[in-house]
Formats: structure tokens, sequence, C-alpha cells
């Protein structure tokens, strides 16, 4: 990883960065008051130790006041220790004076806060709920089965770097700079209409189209927009769980819903629901794709009842055997239905755009909504999105992207068998693995011990209604780890499984 600012030209000296004000009329000497706020910079670490401090003349220059002040000042920290005089160098802080001075006389935030921010900051209706966890430096693992995360070595850069450089020149300029109030770029939605969900069997006009800072954005502004304490929204059992906490924060109540090996199993009735949540071309976190039974059972099932389907269609583009379902906005009579697709899964989940299809008149209220929220998102990005899909390079990433996990997934799925006790069934598509152990098999302490190991997994007991009830799942991602680790990780991951067991 390229560390922060490599390429910018070090420093001449600890620059001064947090203000230093001083004034004639604070009944004190100016040059005490400069040193005073110089010993709260190096107290609070603000300067860098090993590079000396700005010259007299620099300071002097900065703060507005006079060489003969800030000598004084210096003076005075020279004789206290604080700092000390290098010959030719200039003035260095003290670091050996600074190893002695305790802990607690740096300078630093009061303990007791005067504000009392339980007053001030309300209450979230899902604070009970279970969350999911990332370990923050994965990446640093030799076995990092993450899901949600993506090989950096594979995206795009020169397709996006040329994207990004053209979206910067006319016509594009325009397009990237402006500030558009609630509008999208036309270019990228008309390229959606186009290139982009047709693949998917959509077919759709541009006023039927909300881009997106990714799909967790669409799924708030349909929140904040469609739910209430009075609303009823069905959601999968285990499911997608950020889905969950963005829902529970409008007061909405959650019935969960079971799955099975065929996806979503629906309910007798479906008569009581407001709303009903689905991945259904890959059900987040099983993988496991809903039958087409089911969705004509589900699609006729909520238009008779006047409840509305969100569709969270978030990596449909990866199937490895057989060919991608439609979605269900593809089929008929499913104009109820609200579909959310991301560039972001396969691409880079750091790029956080994604697009909302559904009936114009709720697109321009959830138009309306983000205006006031964020304006727009950002337009340089909107318009090299574009030209990256219009160039053909999203679609040559697509199907790299697609063989690359491939290969993975093969070689995932015989190393499970190989060297994991039990029988795992793993769904053709999506880029992770979901496994459902013995049932008394512990995931966090799992999770706790293959961490140790070197592998990092993540537990599966977060995605249910009932966490403690389900503690003998976890998922295994793919896509972030390379080809060449995914056997011995999964090697290594067998012999914490065999030691825990024997325990």
């Amino acid at each position: 990883m390229t560390p922060p600012n490599q390429h910018l030209p070090p420093p001449r000296h600890a620059l001064v960065r947090a203000p230093i004000a001083v004034s004639s009329d604070a009944g004190e000497p100016l040059y005490r008051q400069l040193r005073q706020a110089l010993e709260h910079q190096i107290l609070s670490g603000s300067l860098v130790p090993n590079l000396p401090l700005p010259s007299s003349r620099e300071l002097a220059r900065e703060l507005g006041l006079s060489r003969n002040t800030v000598n004084a000042a210096y003076q005075e920290m020279l004789a206290s220790g604080i700092i000390e005089s290098h010959s030719r160098r200039g003035y260095f802080i003290n670091t050996q004076m600074l190893r002695k001075v305790a802990p607690d006389s740096a300078v630093a935030p009061a303990a007791g806060s005067t504000v009392d921010w339980s007053r001030h900051i309300r209450p979230r209706q899902d604070a009970g709920m279970p969350e999911i966890t990332k370990v923050r430096d994965w990446s640093s693992y030799p076995y990092p089965f993450v899901a949600g995360q993506v090989d950096e070595r594979d995206f795009p850069r020169l397709g996006w770097s040329r994207a990004l450089r053209d979206a910067l020149d006319p016509p594009h300029l325009f397009y990237s700079l402006r500030d558009s109030v609630d509008e999208d770029d036309p270019f990228l939605v008309e390229v959606l209409c186009k290139h982009v969900l047709p693949a998917r069997g959509i077919l759709t006009r541009p006023e039927n189209i909300l881009i997106t800072a990714g799909s967790q954005q669409g799924l708030d502004l349909l929140a904040q927009t469609m739910m209430g304490t009075d609303t009823l929204v069905g959601v999968e059992n285990p499911g997608y769980v950020d889905a969950r906490h963005t829902f529970a924060r409008t007061g909405a109540t959650l019935r969960p819903l079971e799955v099975d090996e065929h996806g979503l199993v629906p309910p007798e009735s479906l008569g009581e629901l407001d709303l009903l949540y689905l991945t259904p071309s890959h059900h987040s976190p099983t993988n496991v794709t809903l039958s087409g039974s089911r969705r004509r059972q589900i699609l006729d099932g909520t238009r008779d009842a006047g409840a509305l389907v969100i569709e969270d269609d978030y990596d449909s583009e990866f199937r490895y055997r057989g060919k991608p379902t439609p979605a269900l906005k593809a089929l008929p009579d499913s104009e109820h239905v609200i579909y959310l697709g991301s560039f972001t899964k396969f691409l880079a989940p750091g790029l956080r755009m994604g697009y909302l299809v559904a009936e114009a008149e709720l697109v321009t209220e959830l138009r309306n909504q983000r205006r006031y929220k964020i304006r727009h998102i950002p337009g340089h990005p909107q318009r090299a999105m574009a030209l990256l899909i219009e160039s053909g390079q999203y679609h040559r990433t697509i199907s790299r992207r697609r063989t690359q996990l491939a290969r993975k997934w093969q070689v995932l799925v015989e190393a499970l068998e190989e060297f994991v006790p039990w029988k795992i069934t793993a769904p053709p598509g999506g880029v992770s693995i979901w496994i459902r152990g013995p049932e008394d098999l512990d995931c966090v302490a799992l999770a706790a011990a293959a961490l140790e190991a070197g592998i990092v997994i993540e537990r599966g007991d977060v995605f249910f209604d009932d966490p403690e009830a389900n503690r003998n799942h976890f998922r295994l991602g793919f896509a972030a780890i390379s080809l060449e680790a995914i056997r011995p990780g999964i090697k290594e991951l067998g012999r914490v499984i065999a030691t825990l067991a024997a325990r």
C-alpha cells in the first residue's frame, strides 16, 4: 500500500498546524503568550519532534509579530528545557524531556465534558440490534476471506484514470463540475438505460432512474420516504444486516421471513406487509437464488396486497454455472418493484456509486429527498463512470472478474471439500460461501481462533433475527484474497476447526 503523501516534498520544519492567537490586550507579554501556545502544540503532539521549529523570521512573518518577541519565547523555552539548540540547524523539540513528562500533563481534551450530549443526541431505534463488524487491517493477514471487498490489483486503473481525465475535458467538463441541484448526469443515466440494465432484462426510461451513493443510500432514501412507526417490512432471515438497521431507524416493525435453499419462503399471506425487502439473485448472506415459482408467487402476492418490493440486486453479474436469472423488475407486472443496483461491488466498494429504478412518481420524491441530504452525487465520478461504460471497459472488467472469481470459487469449493469436515453446498454464484456447521460450532470462537492463525472469516450469527440461536454459521469471502492463498488458507482453517473440536 502506498503511504499517503509519499510524493510530496518533506517539510523543512515542524509546521505550526493549530492556530496561535496572541493579543496585546491579554494582560500578559506577547512572548509569554507565544511560548505557552507553542508548548501546548508540543505537548499535544501537533509538532513533529525530529524537524526544526520555524525560524524566528518565518514565525514572526506568519504571526505578524516582531522577531524579538519570537526570540524571547524561544529563549524561555530553551531555558526550561522543552526545546534544545542544534548548531547551525536551529531549535528542536527536546524528546528526552518529553519522555519524562507525565502523560496526564500533556494537553488533552478534558475528561469531563460540560455538555450533556445525552440530552442532544436522540437514541437510535436500532441500538440493540447486532452489527456486521470488519477486521480493519484485514489486508495485512495472509488469508483474508473477507466479504464485501475486492482485490485492488484487479481494478481497471488505466481505464478509470482515462475516464477521469476525459471527464475533465470539454464537452464533459461542464457536467463534471456543475451544481446540478437534484439532477443526475444525463449521460450516465443514458448508458444505464442502453448498456447496463438491459443485461438484467430491465427496459426503462431516464425518468425512472436515480443515481445513489451506493445501494446503502438507496435503502436509506426509501426508508426515510416510505417507512415509519406504522410500517411493517418483511425481511429475509438470515438477511442483510445493514438493511435491517436502516429500516429499524425509522421505527418500522420488521418481520423476519425464513430462507431455505430456494430463497425466501413466501408466507401464507403477504397482505399485512407494507414492503418486502429481497436479495433474490444471490441472497445475502447464503447466495442462494430465489426460484422462479417463488418469484412469481411473491410478485403476484405483493401486487394483490398493495405492498411494495425492494429488490437489492447487488452482485447479479457473478454466476459461475448456468445462466443468471432475470431481475424481478424485468418480469411482467413488476411496477411495484423498486430495483437497487450497484457499480461498486465488483469495481471497488470505495467508489460508492449505485442506482435505483422505480416508477417516475417515486423517483421524483426520492430526488427531492436526496437534494436536502447530499444534493447530488459528485459530477466528476458520474461522468467518468458513464465514459467507462461507453468505452466497453466496464463490461470487459465484468467479464474478466467473472472469469477470475470462477477460478477462485472452484478452488475454494474443492479446498472446503478436502479440509473442512462438514458437507458444504455452494450455490454457483456470488462472491462468498456461506457455511453452516454442526450445532455445537461457535462461530464467534472460531472467528477469534482463526484470526490468531492469520485467517479472516466473518461470523454468521449477526445475520439472524436471533443471533444466539444461530452461532454455527460463518461466511468466507473470496473476492479480495489471492487465488494462491485460498487452498493453504482453508487448510489452516481446517486445522483451527479440528483444534477447537478437540477441546
